[in-house]
């Protein structure tokens, strides 16, 4: 086990209080320069991610058409300009690894990037030959992130993980889900198991991960992707064309976007935020959240009760 496998939950935060402290000073970067974002430890290896990457789930399912993939160029363009670097898939979710691999060819950013994408499949034969394509697809020998979608096979697979880590296939495993009936199981694998990060839904609506699943995640040295920000979309719809609340400004927030984005991205738990999207605006908009000021618990508060 690392050093940083054994930070203790008081530790862990102490490492994301000291980013937020330093985001304040990345925001005024960011303010005048649009370049940069803050920042967040894996704690098992210290890499530090930007709080805002992009899920390709249905946003980059385009196959081969060339001018969905040319607007998926500049969503990336987008992500980089902004200082992100995550990039979360699965062979799950149809042409989207293909289509990324791709674009990161094209653009020369393998390098800028931190690919994530997953096993979903059964068997140990099944899942070798499935994480074997997906390198394929993605164009790259190695990926940063492995991750068991929704727990599927997750022991068999984890064992296989473990050894491709250690030959250098994979920089990190985890696991993911995103049901919060799946929480007691994802709890039982971060305690019980060495893993790298775990991927879940959580969004200012849907909070049940802020009682145990989080907390439990600081405490084993566990990274945190985020999925389902928005609620699947419905948040977006809920407060469309409603005018911002006058806190907004405090957080620097041009949007309901960001402000729902500004509210995960508070827990300091949370590593990464990976909000879908098709259109570079929204990336840009979206990646304007992860700088700036963020909102303390009491400000927090304000702002579950917005939505109330």
């Amino acid at each position: 086990m690392t050093l940083a496998m054994m930070l203790t939950r008081a530790q862990f935060l102490r490492v994301s209080a000291a980013a937020i402290a330093g985001g304040a000073h990345v925001a005024t970067a960011f303010t005048q320069r649009r370049s940069t974002m803050l920042t967040r430890p894996i704690p098992s290896s210290g890499i530090q991610l930007p709080v805002v990457g992009v899920g390709t789930w249905r946003g980059f399912d385009v196959g081969a058409d060339p001018s969905a993939r040319a607007q998926r160029a500049e969503v990336l363009r987008a992500l980089f300009d902004a200082g992100g670097r995550v990039i979360d898939s699965s062979p799950m979710y149809g042409s989207s690894e293909d289509v990324a691999g791709a674009l990161l060819t094209q653009l020369k950013s393998h390098d800028r990037a931190f690919v994530a994408t997953k096993v979903w499949t059964e068997g140990r034969e099944a899942g070798i030959a499935q994480m074997e394509a997906s390198m394929h697809k993605l164009q790259h020998p190695r990926i940063e992130l492995m991750q068991i979608h929704n727990l599927v096979d997750w022991r068999t697979h984890l064992d296989t993980l473990r050894g491709w880590k250690r030959e250098g296939r994979i920089g990190h495993l985890g696991i993911t889900h995103y049901r919060d009936d799946a929480h007691a199981q994802l709890e039982a694998v971060i305690g019980a198991e060495l893993i790298d990060s775990v991927q879940l839904n959580y969004s200012i609506d849907n909070r049940a991960s802020e009682a145990r699943l989080l907390p439990l995640a600081a405490d084993r040295g566990v990274a945190v992707l985020v999925n389902l920000p928005f609620g699947g979309g419905g948040l977006l719809k809920r407060v469309q064309g409603k005018p911002l609340p006058p806190w907004a400004v405090e957080l620097g927030c041009r949007t309901w976007a960001q402000i729902l984005l500004k509210y995960v991205i508070a827990n300091p738990s949370v590593t990464c935020v990976i909000p879908g999207t098709s259109r570079a605006e929204h990336m840009r908009e979206n990646a304007e959240a992860g700088a700036g000021t963020l909102p303390d618990p009491a400000l927090r508060q304000r702002m579950i009760a917005a939505f109330k």
